[in-house]
């Protein structure tokens, strides 16, 4: 993993220059230095390495769900979640320099940008052909050098790789969101009243019967709003199920605090991932 310039002022994500999450780093983080890694992994690996300051790495798209890759990294990591930020996903088509629309035949991308834009692509009369990732499609559009091959990428990824804007907007819904989240070394120090505040924390319930309903029964007899509730079975583990659950309110809060500790005595273990505050998108 090559070191950036100045590591305080970095942020790492997983994929190539041009990526949706290359993307999501510069309108989060506008005056920091972005560090493409190869996969998920590296992105932890390099806040905790002191090579990045931060890391974003996507947990869930609103079409496609959640990245499931994530929940089996978060529970052995010590990083803390810091901030979270919506990107509105935009797929756009891009060929070569001097192409017109008429000359494409393929068009290249993530089978995900592919499902996206079926109706559109459909409508062009182009054949979908899958691609690791939408930024490397617009890269090996460039390298080929050949005017029938497009691709669906962002904006960013087709001036990074110096292609030509054929069709904006090739989404068929408009709608389509990917919700990421800044990971540091160090958590944050917010106040309960600093604004609209989220928790995020993992916990596995006991053996017993019940026990996710009285695990979260404590939530519901203190009013606090939970946004979020996930199961899945973590790697290494003894096919017990972890829960990642992200909830409204500070953990000093009096509401919160009696919620946690039912929750607490109920489970068998619980670790809090970050108090942070939510992206206004979220609520719009």
């Amino acid at each position: 993993m090559s070191s950036p310039k100045d590591p305080e002022n970095t942020v790492a994500f997983a994929g190539i220059e041009g990526a949706n999450a290359d993307l999501a780093c510069r309108e989060k983080h506008p005056y920091m230095e972005t560090l493409a890694v190869p996969e998920f992994e590296d992105v932890f690996d390099a806040v905790e390495q002191g090579i990045a300051k931060y890391g974003m790495i996507p947990i869930e798209n609103s079409q496609a769900g959640r990245v499931a890759e994530i929940h089996n990294l978060l529970p052995n990591t010590k990083l803390h979640i810091i901030d979270e930020y919506y990107l509105k996903i935009e797929h756009h088509l891009f060929g070569l320099k001097g192409a017109k629309l008429e000359d494409l035949k393929t068009v290249h991308s993530h089978p995900q940008a592919l499902m996206q834009c079926r109706g559109t692509i459909r409508k062009l009369g182009l054949t979908a052909v899958m691609h690791p990732d939408t930024a490397m499609a617009g890269r090996d559009v460039a390298a080929w050098n050949d005017a029938s091959k497009g691709a669906i990428c962002s904006e960013l990824a087709g001036a990074l790789y110096g292609l030509e804007p054929l069709r904006k907007h090739m989404q068929d819904d408009n709608r389509n969101r990917t919700l990421f989240i800044t990971l540091a070394a160090e958590p944050l120090d917010i106040e309960p009243d600093d604004g609209q505040v989220l928790t995020s924390l993992l916990f596995t319930v006991r053996s017993i019967p019940s026990s996710l309903y009285k695990c979260l029964g404590g939530f519901a007899t203190n009013g606090v709003n939970i946004i979020k509730l996930e199961s899945y079975i973590g790697e290494g583990m003894d096919k017990s199920a972890q829960f990642f659950i992200t909830f409204e309110g500070h953990p000093r809060s009096r509401p919160v605090q009696l919620a946690l500790e039912e929750l607490g005595f109920f489970s068998q273990r619980t670790k809090v991932l970050g108090v942070y505050l939510a992206d206004p998108k979220r609520y719009s």
